[in-house]
């Protein structure tokens, strides 16, 4: 494994894949096939167009688009001219990602044309109509350019080809010179958090944070020069960016970039393009395994999988490696606060623990679990997890308030996450702080019951929320997805199930079955849907 310190920073990472890998296949999109020579010239011409159209070092650069080719062009190039990138959620509404452009003072912005059926650059212009700036979108006054990754673009916009040519007159040694001058404690990104807990807020990570964690994710996961990754989960997401192309760049591995999820495109590429690693949520493998015509397809080269989720069904690790044989099938824990990933299985772990837990702290990491008061908890006893290595982040950007609210003064992350360390270390997450609910003065983690109702055969996905109940304060109510197979499972069945297999405070009162869960696009319920989809209910 070669060490961050060799690489130095994501720029020197890129260089390197380049000069190593230069003939192998790096970037697979439809029929055009690019090796890592080509994929580190299309980078470096970026880097000069972002060069001439002012980036400056640190300087922050946003990208707002689904997985290509492009995308990996775009913010490489960017991060090779000493900006800060800064990658936008597909799933955000113009609002939404106009924030985080303000907020992250971006100066310049790459955006898809239409993206499953919107208009990002229509739904960008009237978030931003109205203001004092005299750029491209006067609501956002420190934005200087807008790039759209299309061949047309409105009116004070630019194509990504007009883009590019801007970049011809700047040297090969400039582009260099400035990609060389890096540093390794400089940010390289910053990641806005889902907003769960409110507004979105930007975590602030480092070159040498994302070298040093991606290899050993790299290393850990067994991904190795000529594996050929499907990548599904978003570029946006730590999953996608840096588990997906900062790790295949390390380790040679040709990137199949996907840019929506859907089941019958997954099982097509793993058997024209002989994909050999899938990462993803637990409901891509459940799809890919449930797919009525997934004994069509060739599936055979795939040989590592890695997951991660509070809920992974012990019967979902299994048939991946009986059905599928699947040689490596993995779990892992991580949040964007700590560069994306703090615990991890091994090769060669158990099935039980693979699926029980998300594994044992990466090197050089501490994790512990702590009390409401902050003392720490023994090895079985739930509470908070929190976490101390290299790779927590700096801080929120330029946000000290919130930052002091999850960062200790020696150096402790608040995860805001519920866990129980088994006595091997191996973490199990059971929940975050404020999904637990309390039933009659006990605590009820919607994940430990999630995944007892997943083992009931007829359930195929499940959410579970707290609802007020009159006299217990709160109870469970279940949202279930049934199985295709399967139409005569009620509600009163699956209660009565869950009375024979579980505790009974944690027993859902309520079982409603939808067609499908809400589901962000890093494969997370919305647990915030639900709870409105059940007070608007209750309001009826």
């Amino acid at each position: 494994m070669r060490g961050d310190l060799e690489w130095g920073s994501v720029p020197g990472l890129v260089r390197d894949a380049a000069e190593r890998y230069a003939d192998r296949e790096a970037v697979v999109e439809g029929r055009t096939r690019v090796t890592y020579r080509e994929l580190g010239d299309r980078i470096e011409r970026a880097t000069a167009a972002c060069m001439a159209s002012g980036v400056e070092p640190g300087d922050r650069v946003a990208v707002w688009a689904p997985n290509t080719l492009d995308w990996i062009v775009s913010a490489l190039g960017a991060v090779g001219a000493g900006a800060v990138l800064v990658p936008l959620n597909t799933r955000f509404k113009g609002a939404e990602a106009a924030y985080v452009l303000a907020r992250s003072r971006a100066k310049l912005l790459f955006i898809t044309g239409t993206f499953l059926g919107t208009s990002y650059v229509a739904s960008l212009r009237r978030a931003a109509a109205e203001g004092p700036g005299a750029g491209p979108l006067p609501g956002l006054p420190h934005l200087e350019g807008v790039v759209v990754l299309a061949d047309d673009a409105p009116e004070s916009f630019r194509t990504w080809k007009d883009f590019l040519a801007s970049g011809d007159p700047v040297t090969a040694e400039a582009v260099r010179t400035r990609a060389a001058a890096a540093r390794p404690d400089r940010p390289s990104d910053i990641v806005f958090t889902s907003g769960t807990t409110g507004r979105p807020k930007g975590a602030v990570i480092t070159h040498a944070q994302t070298l040093r964690c991606y290899a050993v994710w790299s290393d850990l996961a067994g991904l190795r020069e000529g594996d050929r990754y499907l990548i599904v989960n978003p570029f946006f997401h730590t999953f996608g960016y840096k588990a997906g192309i900062v790790a295949c760049l390390m380790r040679g591995a040709t990137m199949i970039p996907q840019p929506v999820f859907n089941v019958d495109t997954v099982l097509a590429n793993i058997a024209a393009e002989r994909v050999s690693v899938l990462p993803g949520p637990p409901t891509l493998h459940q799809s890919l395994l449930d797919h009525p015509a997934r004994d069509s397809h060739d599936l055979s080269a795939l040989r590592l999988v890695v997951t991660g989720a509070a809920v992974v069904p012990l019967r979902l690790v299994e048939r991946l490696r009986t059905e599928l044989r699947i040689a490596t099938v993995l779990t892992a824990y991580g949040l964007s606060e700590a560069s994306g990933i703090v615990t991890m299985c091994r090769r060669g772990d158990p099935a039980e623990v693979i699926a029980a837990t998300s594994g044992r702290a990466i090197p050089d990491t501490e994790v512990r679990v702590v009390s409401a008061a902050g003392e720490p908890l023994p090895p079985g006893s739930p509470g908070e997890v929190l976490v101390r290595g290299h790779h927590t982040m700096s801080g929120y950007f330029e946000d000290p308030d919130e930052t002091a609210k999850v960062l200790t003064p020696d150096g402790w992350l608040h995860t805001g996450d519920v866990g129980v360390l088994d006595a091997a270390g191996n973490l199990r997450i059971t929940d975050r702080i404020k999904d637990m609910f309390i039933v009659g003065g006990f605590n009820a983690y919607p994940a430990e019951i999630e995944q007892l109702l997943g083992l009931h055969p007829e359930v195929a996905d499940v959410a579970v929320i707290g609802v007020p109940d009159a006299r217990l304060g709160e109870v469970g109510k279940a949202y279930v997805v049934r199985r295709s197979s399967s139409s005569a499972l009620t509600a009163d069945d699956l209660i009565a199930w869950a009375r024979r297999e579980m505790a009974n405070y944690k027993v859902p009162r309520e079982v409603e079955f939808v067609p499908a869960l809400p589901r962000n696009a890093a494969g997370k319920v919305v647990k915030g849907e639900l709870r409105h989809r059940d007070a608007a209910g209750c309001r009826r």
